[in-house]
């Protein structure tokens, strides 16, 4: 920062994962309170068992080694344990603005993200105008929290509603802000509810989401209901309560700033190919997530390092 090269204006995020120290996995009954296990990664693992992501998620596979590293696998690739070091750099000269090691576990990298933003707002007095991500980052909760930090989502909307088949999907449909609800293709509404309630109803889900339901009537004699609902007597709809979010992403993905974001992401990856094949940074050293997050830290400064070597070759400005 000091040497100008951090602008500011746009951050990227994006998470890789690197193989831990780890023995073999264990599926049978653990005596926690056994003295030899009173290691710190194992302390770590308990006293994360307390976060209620993580108890939800409990491992089939487990290392007593490194218990909180996640056994995944590349696509084709034999299965490891490994952790994630997820990076958020300023796109303007690629630097690394902050580094958090995660189980390689696609919601803990996700919600890293929540954590390196607000620490880097926190140390640096820094908020970007638009953050960068792929596919990952795009589902409705993290785009409505970034739309709520005034954050451009400059992130491909996480989306499991296109039909593969000639049926119609949820974008054909019509949404009536005003009246809230949708229209069909044919002209028909679909609703949260059809009948008045005593007691008012929010219709959310435990997914966070509302069903919208057409009329059984509408869609039997409807004369495309065989592109509609061609094996359900009435078509439904699972609207986000963070539908609002994902709209504001899907309007910047139409951008030309949007797909200059798309290239700027490539700087991330690019770190993450000098990490591990220049660096060689492929097989962690430390055990526990604390000794992940020391290594992940150190690697990240030398290449921030090597940045301003690169950049500056007179070398940073001497302030003081």
């Amino acid at each position: 920062m000091t040497a100008g090269l951090v602008k500011g204006e746009g951050f990227a995020v994006n998470a890789s994962i690197i193989k831990a120290d780890a023995a073999g996995s264990v599926a049978s009954l653990i005596n926690w309170g056994d003295p030899a296990l009173s290691t710190r990664a194992v302390r770590e693992y308990l006293d994360a068992l307390d976060d209620e992501a993580l108890a939800e998620t409990l491992p089939k596979r487990l290392s007593l080694t490194a218990p909180l590293a996640s056994w995944t696998a590349a696509p084709g690739g034999p299965a490891f344990f490994a952790y994630s070091t997820n990076y958020l750099i300023d796109t303007e000269h690629g630097v690394i603005l902050d580094v958090e090691a995660t189980p390689a576990h696609r919601t803990a990298e996700v919600e890293s993200i929540k954590t390196m933003v607000e620490r880097v707002e926190e140390r640096f007095a820094i908020t970007p105008e638009r953050l960068i991500g792929d596919t990952a980052y795009g589902t409705a909760p993290m785009l409505a929290w970034m739309v709520e930090r005034d954050l451009e989502p400059h992130v491909p909307v996480w989306d499991k509603t296109e039909r593969q088949n000639d049926t119609f999907s949820s974008n054909d449909f019509y949404w009536n802000e005003e009246v809230g609800e949708y229209r069909c293709p044919a002209g028909r509404p679909l609703r949260s509810e059809w009948r008045a309630f005593k007691r008012q109803r929010s219709h959310v889900t435990k997914a966070n989401t509302v069903i919208y339901r057409s009329s059984q009537a509408d869609c039997t004699a409807c004369p495309v209901k065989s592109r509609c609902c061609p094996n359900t007597p009435m078509r439904k709809i699972a609207r986000s309560v963070h539908e609002a979010a994902r709209e504001v992403a899907r309007r910047i993905a139409t951008t030309e700033a949007y797909q200059r974001s798309r290239c700027e992401r490539k700087k991330v990856e690019m770190l993450f190919a000098h990490l591990k094949r220049i660096l060689k940074v492929d097989r962690l050293r430390l055990r526990g997530l604390t000794g992940a997050t020391d290594e992940f830290t150190l690697v990240a400064a030398v290449q921030n390092l090597r940045r301003i070597a690169k950049l500056l070759p007179q070398g940073p400005p001497i302030t003081g």
